[in-house]
């Protein structure tokens, strides 16, 4: 059974005629995002890594919300060609709202199919080429926006251009909160260089706070032991707050009306770790436009995916 709705899950807006796609939205603040846009009328696709789990989440939601227009497709993004895959097969039109929800916390080092460090290379270069990737179909929506899910965790990152793949050694909790590090950079850099080309797109940053989520407990996780999982779980279930407040600053950031590109989203609580969604503005990374424009050409590098921001691109996909 769900619990009662919090005042910002409340308020959302009808999201009738939208478009959303949903990445990693088989569990957690994903699940919960694409469920509420769902329920509010947008259709919804759900981008999942695996198809069985994808599958459940999809029979789950069909049974929370009754008439909800929800869809599932598979994408990896710890697998560049995946992600291109997905891109290549989108048939639906223009989108909407894309929210960079999937992510790996915490795991042991281990590389991506293309060789890239995984928390990177999932949590950042995936999230990169997807949005490049969708940006055509993005761009033909008349009011399109990316909400990328950062963390509360980047403010402790002490961001190394130079280290960015390990190339200088691993640390599990430094990876991550570096990798969230860069997710900030990503979607403050992408509204820099929309709104250089003139274009409507709006593109937010957030942080969750602690919530109860599979981010630590599974998925990835799962190779570290019984003993990791179950102090996790207690973890989890002691101090973190319940899944549907971590998506309350998702679901703002996609459907607030006024709220202008390049926002980032945090709980008003304190140290951002819970309370409603407010907007903030003293973050170093917000204004560390230097950092933020060499890691975009790291990524597209790395990637091999650039990005089409002009108006021209615009007129072309609307045809």
């Amino acid at each position: 059974m769900r619990n009662s709705p919090s005042r910002t899950l409340r308020t959302i807006p009808d999201q009738t005629g939208r478009v959303a796609v949903v990445t990693g939205a088989n569990s957690g603040i994903g699940y919960v995002t694409a469920r509420e846009l769902a329920s509010r009328g947008a259709y919804v696709v759900l981008a999942c890594r695996d198809p069985e789990r994808g599958q459940a989440a999809l029979t789950r939601m069909r049974g929370e919300v009754p008439g909800a227009r929800v869809d599932l497709r598979r994408v990896d993004l710890g697998n560049l060609a995946s992600i291109r895959e997905f891109a290549a097969g989108w048939d639906r039109g223009r989108i909407d709202l894309l929210v960079n929800n999937a992510g790996v916390a915490m795991v042991p080092y281990a590389l991506t199919v293309d060789g890239f460090e995984s928390q990177f290379g999932v949590n950042h270069l995936g999230t990169f080429a997807l949005t490049g990737l969708l940006l055509p179909h993005l761009l033909a929506a008349p009011d399109p926006r990316v909400v990328t899910v950062s963390s509360e965790g980047q403010r402790f990152a002490r961001f190394d251009l130079a280290n960015l793949n390990a190339e200088r050694g691993y640390r599990t909790a430094f990876a991550y909160v570096q990798s969230k590090r860069a997710n900030l950079y990503f979607a403050m850099e992408l509204q820099r260089r929309a709104d250089a080309a003139g274009l409507r797109l709006r593109s937010m940053a957030v942080a969750p706070g602690l919530t109860r989520t599979n981010v630590l407990t599974g998925g990835a996780n799962s190779g570290r032991g019984r003993l990791y999982a179950a102090l996790a779980r207690l973890l989890v279930r002691v101090a973190f707050r319940p899944t549907p407040e971590g998506a309350k600053t998702s679901l703002y950031a996609a459907t607030a009306p006024d709220l202008p590109g390049g926002s980032y989203i945090v709980p008003d609580g304190p140290l951002q770790l819970r309370g409603e969604p407010t907007g903030r503005t003293r973050e170093r990374a917000i204004r560390d436009t230097a950092t933020a424009a060499r890691l975009w050409q790291l990524s597209e590098r790395l990637t091999g995916v650039t990005y089409a921001l002009s108006a021209a691109t615009v007129d072309r996909v609307r045809g």
